[in-house]
């Protein structure tokens, strides 16, 4: 008999990033009932200057280090969204980036916020996958276990594979990016 998954409430996020990014391979993420399934997460600390807390709180990071469990969401380079997850006690700091999606729910709906067909394109990286999902800066802050927010926990253990983070210049030998081994929905596939 088959395991209904069960919603993840803020607790799962209030443990270290480093514990929480790959045990989120395999989690369902839906907004206003539009997603799929976690295929690819990066984790940053904030002891490293890669995170976005690296240098302290600001306006755009402050959420950061709240509570866990609230979505961080930030333009990057002026031109895309991208969705973290807060991880750790109030005042560390750290989160999740998800990196890409599996997409399983409102299709369709992807389809027409991203402009193109073809499926393994809707929300294979961070900022596609804001797009795809219709989040945008008005959505930071808000509680992950709560609408539009839907987040459900994967039913069994993944192979995951691990690599450097993509996209960074700083801190890039830490292994603390993780995949779907074998899933063509990735963002970059990982060196073997």
């Amino acid at each position: 008999m088959p395991v209904a998954p069960t919603p993840l409430k803020r607790a799962f996020f209030d443990r270290s990033v480093h514990e929480v990014a790959p045990e989120l391979i395999g989690a369902t993420l839906l907004f206003d009932g539009v997603g799929g399934i976690i295929v690819e997460v990066e984790a940053y600390h904030h002891t490293e200057p890669a995170a976005h807390s690296y240098g302290g709180p600001t306006e755009r990071n402050r959420v950061m280090f709240g509570p866990p469990g609230y979505a961080y969401v930030y333009r990057s380079y002026g031109i895309h969204w991208c969705v973290n997850f807060v991880c750790e006690a109030a005042g560390s700091a750290s989160a999740v980036l998800v990196r890409a999606i599996e997409p399983t729910a409102g299709i369709e709906a992807m389809r027409t916020r991203r402009g193109v067909e073809d499926l393994r394109q809707l929300c294979s990286g961070p900022g596609k996958i804001c797009q795809a999902l219709g989040i945008t800066r008005a959505d930071n802050a808000l509680p992950l276990d709560r609408p539009p927010f839907h987040l459900l926990a994967r039913t069994s253990a993944p192979d995951i594979v691990t690599g450097p983070r993509i996209g960074i210049t700083k801190a890039v030998e830490h292994p603390w990016r993780y995949g779907l081994k074998g899933s063509r929905f990735l963002s970059r596939p990982f060196r073997s």
